[in-house]
């Protein structure tokens, strides 16, 4: 028999961890089904040497801060995926994995969650999965014809497996800046952009970022994060700079069977390319209740869908709120979208 609950929440990384915060303290009978084996979200994936931007006061989920990392002004990903772990059972979150929902389709006055644990029927749905397990790669010409390696983001590790080799670096965001800086340490690697890369003044870390994202969520004046530009000077980019090997070449016209080809023609051969180039929503398992959603294409009012009123979505980009895929951009946007559902049932 399916079970029954106020939501469901899928997904059990910082956004959906947060969710299940203000569901806990608002008393709603919630579940979060999380398709990994381990909490730590993405968090435990990312490549050895990702670290925060800020110090670990400045990346809190509601309710309890990030403790600090001995020796670290600035935290590992693994000391984050530590503290995700001790927030999940610090506050007893109902997670259940690992289970994987294959789909969220209507089923009369609930929305029916399928999963491959079974079913559950849900007044109200938070979906969190995240963008992770959607890497996204330009449609570039020439890419089946590269003889040589390709991989994303979510395949880099570390610089020492091309040292000595030829890398392009294809990005013009934080991933790429920073895998470039340590890459072009052990071999000779070529940044490229689609635009001239926009960089931060050295001063901007996630200390001012969260002051920024603060007052844009409170419809304070000035810009947003994106106004300062795209860029962290954490030490290791500004470090590459010093170096002399933070700049930038547009992008190039397709990829060769040895390299890639410039618009004026020429040929430059490499052993490598690494595409940071961003990620999709995870939205698959929206798909019967969203037809744009597999593409990534959902409207939304704040964080509820428009076309489907008993589904959020949290933690995906700044179109799901200000800063949402940050750690505290997560729990901003779940206490507002859990104050909606909580009223709304309450009415009900």
């Amino acid at each position: 028999m399916p079970e029954s609950c106020d939501v469901v929440v899928i997904g059990g990384g910082q956004a959906g961890l947060a969710a299940g915060y203000y569901l806990r303290r608002a008393g709603l009978n919630y579940v979060i089904l999380d398709a990994a084996y381990q909490a730590g979200g993405a968090w435990q994936h990312y490549w050895h040497s990702m670290r925060l931007f800020s110090p670990a006061e400045y990346s809190p989920l509601p309710g309890w801060g990030m403790p600090r990392q001995e020796g670290e002004e600035f935290p590992t990903a693994g000391h984050v995926v530590d503290y995700l772990r001790a927030y999940e059972k610090r506050y007893d979150l109902a997670v259940r994995r690992p289970v994987r929902v294959h789909q969220v389709r209507p089923a009369g006055e609930r929305l029916a969650v399928e999963s491959e644990a079974g079913t559950w029927l849900a007044r109200y749905v938070i979906s969190a999965t995240g963008t992770w397990e959607c890497p996204y790669v330009p449609d570039v010409p020439g890419r089946e014809a590269f003889a040589g390696r390709q991989l994303h983001t979510v395949d880099y590790t570390s610089p020492q497996d091309f040292r000595g080799q030829r890398v392009v670096v294809v990005g013009g965001g934080n991933s790429a800046a920073q895998i470039l800086a340590e890459v072009s340490r052990v071999a000779e690697a070529t940044w490229v952009t689609m635009r001239p890369p926009r960089f931060m003044p050295d001063d901007v870390d996630g200390r001012v970022l969260f002051g920024v994202a603060t007052r844009a969520a409170g419809g304070g004046a000035g810009g947003g994060v994106s106004d300062l530009g795209d860029i962290v000077m954490v030490p290791t980019v500004r470090d590459a700079r010093e170096r002399g090997v933070l700049h930038a070449r547009p992008m190039f016209v397709r990829l060769t069977a040895h390299g890639v080809r410039w618009a004026d023609g020429a040929e430059q051969s490499c052993d490598a390319v690494i595409w940071c180039t961003g990620f999709r929503p995870n939205l698959t398992h929206l798909a019967p209740l969203l037809p744009g959603g597999r593409h990534g294409e959902v409207e939304t009012e704040g964080t509820r869908s428009v076309d489907e009123s008993r589904l959020y979505l949290l933690g995906y980009g700044d179109w799901t709120g200000p800063a949402s895929a940050t750690l505290v951009g997560a729990g901003r946007t779940a206490k507002a979208t859990v104050a909606d559902i909580a009223t709304r049932i309450r009415e009900s």
